[in-house]
C-alpha cells in the first residue's frame, strides 16, 4: 500500500528523516509514535504530497483513495448530514450526473455503479457515524454553522471517515472529542477495513486499534510488530540489551588499547600491537545507548486545611438567571478525595469545574470553602491566553514577583523546563510544553485542590504517564475531566456523572462506565439507522445474564484496581524520596534531615512491599473468579 524509501527531509536546517524507510502493507492498522517535535505531522504531509523530500521515495498505488481530516473546519449553511454526505465524491457526483443526463444507456450505468457503491445506505451510513460522534438526530439536521469549531471538527472527522479511503491518515483524532465520543471512535476504527495510520498520544486507542508500531526515533522509521504495550516493552529490552552490548564493547576496546599503549614502541611485541590495532578497528566505533530524556512533573504539596476543601448545599450553577445548567447540587470536597468527573459534552462537567475553581457563582444555594484555600486551574483553552512574546521565565516571574529568579526557574524545572527552554519564547514552544507551563504556573502558590479540565490534549505519552505519577504522588484534591479512560483508572477514587443537569455518583468503575456508553451506542447508531431497537428475549437473557455477571466481579476488579492505585502512588513517593536523598545540596544540610528522609523511605518500602503483595492476591482473586464464570 505505502513505500517510504530512504526518504530525507530538513526543516530550517533540522534534520527530521535522513534514510527513514518503511513498507506498509494493504489493510494494517498502524500505531505512529515518538516524542513531540520528531516530524509524525510532517510525515504525513510528505505522503499527502504537501511537501516535497529533499531526497528518496514514497510510493502509493495508482489511484489509491488517500483520505485524512480536513485543517479546515467545515462552515455553511447545509445539514450536517449533508456536509458528511458530500465527502463521498463518487456518489455525489453520479447523484448530480443521474439528475442532468438525458443518455438512458449512461443513467443505467449511473444506477448500476450506484448499487456497486451501495449508495442507498450511505444516509443511514452516515447517521450512524455523526451519532457515534455525538450528533442526535436533531443537531443532524441542525445548519454546520450553527456549531462552536470543536464541534465542527468532529464533522470533519466524521466527514473523512464516511469516505471509507483506501489508506486513511489521523493525526490525533480524539483531540476534540469527550470520553464517549473516543471509545466510540476506538471500536469503528478497531474494525476499520482499509489502511489506517494513525497518530495518537492514547495509549488505549493505540492497544486496542493498532497492530503494528512505526516509531520515528533520530530520523528513523522503525517498526514493531503489536500494539504500543508491546513496542513498549521491546523498546526497554532493546535499550538494556544496547547497554550491556556498549559495557561489554568498552571494556574490550580499553582493554585492547591498553596492551597497544604498552607495547606499540617494543620491537618484540611490534607485530602482536599492530593486530590489536586492527582488532580494535573491527570493533567499530562504540555502541550509542540514546535513551529519550525521561519526563517529569512534580505539583508542590499543599498545606493542610481543615476539612471539607468545598461544600456546596442544594446549589443551581449556570450562565443566566432561570436558566441553570446544573441543579440540585449537594456535596463536599476533601483533601483526600481524587474525583473524576463522566458524561457527554454540554452536559455541564465544565460549568462545575468553573463553579468549584471560582470561576463562575451559583445562580442559587450555599457555597462554602475555608479562608486561605488556594485552587490551581488547568483549561484547554488558558494556552491561547499565553503572551507568545514573553518566555515561560518572564511569565512566572510576573507571577513570583517576590520570588528570587532561582526559585522562579526551580518552580519551572519541576515541569521539564530547563535553563534554555525556560528562556525560549511562548510560540516557539509545543503544545505539550506550553500545557507543562500551565500546570508551572497554577502550581506556584501549593494549591489544595486542582481542577483539570482535559489536561492530556498535547501531552504525549510520556508526559501523560509523568502526570499519572505526579498526581498520585500530590498530597491534595483533584477534580478531573478528561477524555483519556487510563488517566481516570490510575488517578481517581470517585466517579461522578454529570447528566440531565445532575451530579450523582457512579455506582462502578471504567469498565462498567464503558459497557454503558457502548450499549447507548448501539441503541443510538440503530435509531439512526432506521432499524429495529425492540431486542429478541434470548438478546434480553443474554444482556441480563452479563450485568449480572459483572455486578458479582465489580467489587473484586475493583479491589484489584484500588491495589494498583495503591502501589502505583507508593512507587511514585518513594521515587520522590530517593531523588530527594540524591540531591548532593542535603548532604551539606542538618543530619536530621537525611535521617528523617532515609525513614520515611524506609516506611514506604515497607507499605509498597504490603501493597504489592495485596495487589498481586487481588488481581489473582479476580481473575480466578472472571475464568470460573
Amino acid at each position: 500500500m505505502l513505500t517510504i524509501s530512504n526518504l530525507t527531509y530538513r526543516i530550517g536546517g533540522r534534520v527530521l528523516f535522513e534514510g527513514a524507510g518503511v513498507q506498509i502493507a494493504a489493510n494494517q492498522r498502524i500505531g505512529l509514535v515518538g516524542r513531540n517535535g520528531t516530524g509524525k505531522s510532517t510525515l504525513f504531509k510528505l505522503i499527502k504530497g504537501e511537501l516535497s523530500p529533499d531526497s528518496g521515495e514514497i510510493s502509493l498505488p495508482p489511484r489509491v483513495k488517500l483520505g485524512d481530516v480536513a485543517q479546515e473546519t467545515p462552515d455553511g449553511p447545509e445539514s450536517l448530514t449533508d456536509c458528511v454526505l458530500a465527502h463521498d465524491k463518487e456518489r455525489a457526483a453520479l447523484l448530480a450526473e443521474a439528475e442532468t443526463t438525458d443518455d438512458g444507456h449512461r443513467l443505467g450505468d449511473i444506477h448500476e455503479r450506484l448499487a456497486a457503491i451501495d449508495a442507498h445506505s450511505a444516509p443511514a451510513r452516515a447517521a450512524a457515524i455523526l451519532a457515534g460522534l455525538g450528533f442526535n438526530p436533531e443537531a443532524q439536521a441542525r445548519p454546520v454553522s450553527s456549531f462552536s469549531g470543536g464541534w465542527r471538527m468532529r464533522v470533519a472527522l466524521a466527514g473523512a471517515l464516511f469516505a471509507r479511503p483506501d489508506l486513511l491518515l489521523l493525526d490525533e483524532p480524539t483531540n476534540h472529542l469527550d470520553l464517549e465520543a473516543t471509545l466510540w471512535l476506538e471500536n469503528y476504527l478497531a474494525s476499520y477495513e482499509g489502511t489506517l495510520i494513525v497518530i495518537s498520544h492514547d495509549r488505549d486507542l493505540l492497544n486496542n486499534v493498532v497492530s503494528r508500531i512505526i516509531h520515528l526515533d533520530q530520523g528513523k522509521l522503525v517498526a514493531y510488530g503489536g500494539n504500543y504495550d508491546r513496542f513498549e516493552q521491546v523498546r526497554r529490552e532493546q535499550i538494556e540489551l544496547a547497554g550491556k552490548a556498549a559495557v561489554k564493547q568498552a571494556a574490550q576496546r580499553a582493554h585492547l588499547q591498553s596492551f597497544i599503549d604498552r607495547f606499540r614502541a617494543k620491537a618484540t611485541k611490534a607485530a602482536q600491537a599492530q593486530s590489536r590495532i586492527k582488532m580494535l578497528e573491527r570493533l567499530g566505533p562504540p555502541i550509542s545507548v540514546i535513551e529519550d530524556q525521561p519526563v517529569s512533573f512534580d505539583f508542590p504539596d499543599p498545606e493542610q486545611l481543615p476539612p471539607p476543601l468545598i461544600s456546596i448545599d442544594k446549589g443551581q450553577a449556570g450562565y443566566a438567571p432561570g436558566k441553570p445548567v446544573l441543579r440540585g447540587l449537594s456535596f463536599r470536597i476533601d483533601m483526600d478525595d481524587r474525583i473524576a468527573l463522566l458524561g457527554a459534552n454540554g452536559n455541564g462537567k465544565s460549568t462545575l469545574a468553573k463553579v468549584l475553581a471560582g470561576r463562575l457563582d451559583l445562580l442559587e444555594g450555599e457555597h462554602f470553602h475555608p479562608p486561605g484555600l488556594k485552587i490551581g486551574y488547568f483549561a484547554q483553552h488558558q494556552t491561547e491566553e499565553l503572551n507568545l512574546d514573553e518566555t515561560p521565565f518572564q511569565h512566572m516571574q510576573a507571577l513570583m514577583k517576590l520570588a528570587a529568579p532561582a526559585q522562579v526557574r526551580a518552580q519551572l524545572g519541576r515541569f521539564g523546563f530547563s535553563q534554555d527552554r525556560a528562556d525560549v519564547k511562548v510560540g516557539s514552544l509545543s503544545g505539550g510544553e506550553k500545557a507543562r507551563l500551565l500546570f508551572a504556573l497554577m502550581t506556584r502558590d501549593r494549591p489544595h485542590l486542582l481542577i483539570l479540565d482535559e489536561p492530556t490534549n498535547h501531552l504525549d505519552i510520556d508526559s501523560r504517564e509523568a502526570l499519572v505519577s505526579a498526581l498520585n504522588a500530590y498530597q491534595g484534591a483533584v477534580i478531573l475531566i478528561s477524555h483519556d479512560p487510563r488517566l481516570i483508572e490510575l488517578t481517581a477514587d470517585r466517579l461522578w456523572l454529570v447528566n440531565d443537569g445532575k451530579v450523582n455518583d457512579f455506582d462502578g468503575d471504567m469498565e462498567d462506565y464503558k459497557a454503558l456508553l457502548l450499549g447507548k451506542a448501539r441503541e443510538a447508531r440503530k435509531e439512526a439507522s432506521g432499524k429495529d431497537t425492540a431486542p429478541s428475549a434470548n438478546k434480553k437473557d443474554e444482556r441480563r445474564a452479563a450485568a449480572d455477571m459483572r455486578a458479582q466481579l465489580a467489587p473484586l476488579r475493583k479491589k484489584a484496581q484500588e491495589a494498583e492505585k495503591l502501589v502505583e502512588k507508593l512507587s511514585a513517593k518513594k521515587a520522590k524520596l530517593e531523588a530527594e536523598l540524591a540531591d548532593p545540596k542535603l548532604y551539606s544540610g542538618p543530619a536530621e534531615a537525611i535521617t528523617a528522609l532515609k525513614k520515611s523511605l524506609a516506611e514506604v518500602e515497607r507499605d509498597l512491599s504490603a501493597a504489592e503483595e495485596n495487589w498481586l492476591f487481588s488481581q489473582e482473586a479476580y481473575e480466578e473468579a472472571a475464568s470460573a464464570s
